[in-house]
């Protein structure tokens, strides 16, 4: 394997501090595939320009390449040399032509990284370091190529050729073989190189820009999964209609393809002009998705096409910038999504989303700056730091510069960086330049890792009362000292009797270690609403009572501080609960009442308002972790309010009984809120529980009523547990998007023998490691089930690390990714974490572990 690493050899670390502009540039490149699965012949002409006075040959990055011929101007060259993986040059002189020839063979790249096989089709992932498993080039973002490409394939096994940019030549060959040219007249940098050869039909469309150019659409798939592309196509206008309204960003090219492919190590891949997807995120009908799975669509939809803007006309200089693009990509999706249907809603999933994912990767071994300083292996730093906390970090300046000088300000920064590969720094200056603000402080979000923590005590002296704010940011590897932070906080005071608001909602900007502000003339009572909107992504301790909580529940006016409100009741409870063995519900069975009756309320909101937090989320909480005593507080709680609340729940639940499926915020609503509510009933022992299920089951005329069944189901001991997964095995058995479910749904149940049951799924004939989204779903899915992952004899950590140990050896990307639940051993009691230590001390000393894994464990051991 090219990039093993063993325990004994020296990590080569890349620091962003050693960035040094590349010596050659490549303005242009032809490439000439001649396609076959086992042996695919690929010529390179790449037309090289020296950049600045020196005399350094050009390196070409490799990876498992064999060059074949390599000729310069035109003269097979003799005098290249292989440094390790890289082909070397020596060149004088400005300018030249360098023609490569290698081989490669995509059925045989489990890596899924650079051209591989996948289901009979030909295509590519390039990001982040790919394309050098393709052809020789030197494969960093900041070289910006014109692509031509020719693709030459048997026409009978591949009849579609893709490729980025735009068609320009096609063609019949002797021997049932023909070809195609195509054409991005844009600059792009290698990892957005992508070619698709395959037996597919496109669910085509068209769209038309602001500026009057007719874009021809297409969504390529396999002939049976055609008629699951419409809701994909549909939100790929959305997103370009949308694009040009908010940003004023228009499309460039004269053709924009989607194609999915079934093993994919990522959601999607922005391309330029051909998108990638894992089918997950491109396939669905009633009958096999979810409403989340069509929220999701969308979404990533949308994402990927926003790329063209921020992301691909406007690149990285180097790999350290990477949240430029996704920070703000993921926040243009998440506002696009915000559109589509309730804000409130989408602003509660992200930031419950941010909470599961980033904020414990903050507190623990692999904590890192949204700006990196350094890395071992780039496909490491594809996080929730990247992505999500970079999405925060968007919104907050969004946030202090307000809607119209923030886009003033982003129109400044995609006119000024159009065709660059540029840096967070920046983003940040058109951010100041645009909006006319000092964003000095504001910087150390991109380079100090960790979630602040904000203590705001609000004291009441008569009719003033007095906000006293203070923030700390917690040590984090290799950042033991922090300096503060600027954090937004939104905040607004309502009066304990009446429930009016006592003041307009105020912008604080916490600059310093400690802030207090004054609140005048107040004629009752005041309680606190803060950061309201999750204005900035801290942890926020308050004074406030369980009372103050359950009033802000009812009666705040922000939808997010409502819902928060309710969530911090529930979270104080369940903590004091599992430190004192038992605890007093009543105050969240009120507040769930009220929430649940209160009629201005729509179904959607109240669905997300009265779940409990998560198992992770309230051992995050925690100095240790407690795995069995949260999930017996947890289910305490569950069962209590599904008696006191028996009545409201079936109400609720037969409210939504007539909803037949439609793809709408109200249908979704209620939905949702029916699971909800049939899993509250199950909670409470009522003796129709299961029967209830088992009909909804049976009945259902969409995938989010059955898999919401089945998953009551599947947490229960009816017999009908196992009826009901026969029949969705039986059902489904062709599916593989819908098998990942029935494996997802059994890894997660909350029973007391999932260990036993996901260890004989591993072994089940439809289970492979070869595909990451079946991997996923089982693997990736137990590791977050805290109470099964957890188990205390150490066999859930001996599991996981088992199945990753094997992963590894065929696809290092997906195999890396699911490892961070092991490195959080430091959370648990002693016994816990000396099992956990154990296994990933196992997977270090592992031989030939890749450079992905020997990074992600190492770190986790520290």
């Amino acid at each position: 394997m090219a990039d093993a690493q063993t325990a004994t050899q020296a990590p080569v670390v890349t620091r962003r501090e050693d960035y040094r502009e590349p010596d050659w540039r490549v303005p242009e490149i032809a490439l000439d595939f001649d396609l076959d699965p086992a042996a695919t012949r690929v010529h390179a002409t790449l037309q090289v320009e020296r950049n600045g006075s020196h005399d350094a040959p050009l390196r070409l990055a490799g990876d498992g390449l064999l060059a074949l011929v390599v000729r310069v101007d035109g003269v097979v060259a003799e005098d290249w040399t292989m440094d390790g993986d890289d082909l070397v040059v020596p060149l004088s002189g400005a300018a030249h032509t360098i023609e490569t020839e290698v081989e490669i063979a995509p059925e045989r790249n489990t890596q899924l990284m650079g051209l591989y096989a996948s289901g009979g089709i030909l295509c590519t992932q390039c990001e982040a370091e790919g394309f050098r498993r393709i052809t020789f080039f030197p494969d960093r973002p900041d070289v910006l190529s014109k692509y031509k490409v020719k693709m030459t394939a048997d026409k009978a096994r591949f009849p579609v050729l893709l490729a980025n940019g735009d068609p320009i030549a096609q063609g019949d060959l002797d021997g049932g073989k023909h070809w195609a040219e195509w054409h991005d007249p844009f600059p792009k940098p290698s990892y957005l190189f992508a070619i698709v050869a395959g037996d597919l039909v496109a669910n085509r469309g068209s769209f038309m820009t602001m500026s009057g150019r007719e874009v021809q659409l297409g969504i390529w798939v396999r002939l049976p999964d055609l008629p699951k592309t419409d809701h994909a196509l549909h939100a790929l206008k959305l997103s370009m209609a949308w694009d040009e309204k908010v940003y004023g960003r228009e499309y460039d090219l004269d053709v924009f393809n989607i194609v999915a492919v079934d093993d994919f190590n990522f959601g999607a891949m922005e391309n330029k002009g051909l998108n990638v997807f894992n089918s997950r995120y491109i396939l669905a009908d009633p009958d096999t998705a979810t409403d989340y799975d069509y929220d999701a669509i969308a979404a990533v939809v949308a994402h990927e096409y926003f790329h063209n803007w921020s992301g691909n006309r406007i690149t990285c200089r180097d790999w350290f910038q990477l949240s430029l693009k996704e920070g703000f990509t993921v926040f243009r999706d998440q506002s696009f999504s915000a559109d589509q249907g309730s804000a409130a809603v989408k602003r509660i999933e992200d930031v419950r989303g941010l909470r599961a994912s980033q904020f414990p990767e903050d507190a623990g071994p692999l904590a890192h700056p949204v700006r990196p300083d350094e890395y071992i292996e780039i496909s490491n730093f594809y996080t929730a730091t990247i992505y999500n906390k970079g999405a925060e970090v968007i919104r907050m300046m969004a946030t202090i510069l307000g809607p119209e000088k923030f886009r003033a300000a982003t129109d400044l920064y995609f006119d000024r960086f159009d065709g660059t590969a540029a840096t967070c720094e920046d983003f940040v200056q058109s951010m100041e330049q645009g909006g006319g603000v000092d964003l000095t402080q504001f910087r150390r979000w991109y380079s100090q890792a960790g979630t602040p923590r904000v203590s705001a005590t609000l004291t009441q002296e008569g009719g003033r009362a007095r906000l006293t704010l203070r923030q700390v940011v917690p040590p984090t590897p290799g950042q033991p000292v922090k300096e503060p932070m600027v954090l937004p906080l939104k905040v607004k005071l309502f009066g304990a009797v009446t429930g009016r608001a006592l003041c307009d909602e105020q912008l604080v900007l916490l600059k310093d270690e400690s802030h207090e502000i004054l609140f005048e003339n107040l004629p009752e009572t005041p309680v606190l609403s803060i950061n309201r909107g999750f204005s900035a992504p801290v942890v926020v301790e308050t004074n406030r009572t369980a009372k103050d909580l359950a009033f802000l529940s009812a009666h705040d006016d922000d939808p997010f501080a409502r819902y928060e409100a309710m969530q911090q009741l529930m979270l104080d409870t369940l903590v004091t609960s599992v430190a004192n063995g038992t605890g007093d519900h009543q105050a969240v069975i009120d507040a769930v009442r009220n929430t649940l009756t209160d009629a201005n309320l729509d179904r959607a909101f109240i669905a997300e308002a009265v779940l409990l937090p998560s198992d992770s989320f309230i051992g995050d909480q925690m100095t240790v972790v407690e795995p069995e005593a949260i999930f017996r507080a947890r289910e305490a709680l569950r069962q209590d309010l599904g008696k006191a609340l028996a009545t409201e729940w079936r109400a609720a639940y037969e409210g939504s009984l007539a909803n037949r499926f439609e793809y709408s915020p109200a249908a979704k609503g209620a939905r949702r809120l029916k699971t909800v509510a049939l899993g509250y009933i199950a909670a409470s022992g009522a003796a129709d529980a299961d029967g209830l299920a088992f009909d909804q089951f049976r009945g259902a005329d969409n995938m989010t009523d059955r898999q919401g069944a089945m998953t009551t189901l599947v947490n229960g001991a009816s017999p009908l547990r196992e009826e009901a997964l026969e029949a969705f095995y039986t059902r489904y058995q062709g599916n593989g998007l819908v098998l990942d479910k029935w494996f997802q749904t059994q890894a997660l149940s909350s029973r007391e023998d999932t260990l036993d049951r996901v260890e004989r799924l591993a072994a089940h004939p439809d289970f492979t490691l070869s595909n990451p989204n079946r991997a996923r779903s089982l693997i990736g899915a137990f590791s977050v089930n805290q109470r099964a992952f957890h188990d205390v004899s150490g066999r859930g950590y001996r599991f996981v690390a088992d199945q990753l140990i094997a992963l590894d050896k065929l696809n290092p990307q997906t195999a890396a990714k699911l490892l961070p639940p092991l490195g959080r051993w430091k959370r648990f009691d002693e016994g816990r974490a000396a099992k956990m230590r154990a296994e990933l001390e196992r997977i270090v000393a592992t031989p030939e572990l890749s450079k992905d894994m020997f990074e992600q464990a190492s770190k986790s051991l520290d």
